[in-house]
């Protein structure tokens, strides 16, 4: 087992998913020469980061057992509904 092996193992076992994710890709692709060591470790971390905030979003949505599963992209303006899509355009903006 080389090094980079034992490196994957020990981030799956400490649950280092994204981290352990990102390590593979730039391990595969060859851009570990590009990175000094502290934007590797950057990259890392921010995949980490990344992984862990859309897994709790996943799992916040997921508890909330919405009715529909729908998004702002999906509404449809072509219905007379009385909605005004400029004002739901601005407030998606948060303007």
């Amino acid at each position: 087992m080389n090094n980079n092996q034992a490196t994957l193992q020990k981030l799956e076992q400490m649950k280092f998913y994204g981290m352990a994710r990102a390590f593979t890709n730039t391990m595969e692709t060859g851009v570990k020469n590009q990175f000094t060591a502290d934007e590797l470790i950057s990259h890392l971390v921010d995949a980490e980061w990344d992984d862990r905030h859309n897994r709790k979003l996943t799992r916040l949505l997921k508890g909330a057992r919405f009715r529909y599963k729908a998004s702002f992209e999906e509404i449809d303006f072509a219905l007379n509904r009385n909605i005004d899509k400029n004002q739901l355009l601005r407030l998606s903006n948060c303007q």
